[in-house]
């Protein structure tokens, strides 16, 4: 079983990026699990708490260091990157040389109400995705233009946009196969287990 973290970059209730990720996580495929994992409880990066560090940003190490794969789905603010997206991938960065997300292959969404679908948050994500040294996922960008048309009741519901997202978890499946991330992974998920 391939286990992929989802993280959404929207803490928004009614969130399209989230609906995009619960739609994954519905019917992920054959032997792959998608675990969602909210950013709302965790606190502003500050190195001075690394010494003690909030639980929270534990929780989402170690979620990170037992999930083969991620699946970031994240909407695009003036251009950008959400806050506290950018915040969370400070946190799994750390401690430098160590991070439990560094090698972790990734699979980058965005989704907009505009017609660009995040292009300019997508660039931005995978330069700091890269930065981290994380493994990307290469294919055609994953956006989502429009996508208050294309979500209705809390999923993903336009069917090409469903496959062609589907089709990049497949890819991420592939790519954690490859690297043999799930090895690491399935240590770290034994190792939290007290196996």
């Amino acid at each position: 079983m391939v286990e992929l973290l989802g993280i959404s970059g929207s803490l928004r209730a009614e969130s399209y990026c989230t609906a995009i990720l619960k739609t994954l996580a519905d019917s992920p495929g054959d032997m792959t699990n998608i675990r969602l994992f909210p950013l709302h409880d965790l606190p502003l990066y500050n190195e001075d708490l690394e010494s003690l560090l909030p639980p929270a940003v534990t929780v989402l190490r170690n979620a990170i260091a037992a999930a083969d794969g991620i699946v970031i789905v994240s909407p695009e603010y003036n251009h950008g990157m959400p806050g506290v997206l950018k915040n969370a991938l400070d946190w799994a960065s750390r401690p430098f040389g160590r991070a439990a997300i560094s090698g972790r292959p990734v699979l980058a969404i965005t989704a907009s109400v505009a017609f660009t679908g995040g292009v300019r948050a997508h660039a931005q994500l995978n330069e700091t995705l890269i930065a981290m040294a994380c493994q990307l996922v290469v294919r055609p960008q994953s956006v989502v233009g429009g996508v208050h048309d294309k979500v209705t009741g809390g999923r993903l519901t336009d069917q090409p946009t469903l496959y062609f997202l589907r089709a990049g978890i497949g890819d991420l499946v592939q790519l954690v196969i490859a690297s043999g991330a799930g090895q690491r992974a399935e240590a770290s998920r034994r190792t939290h287990r007290g196996d």
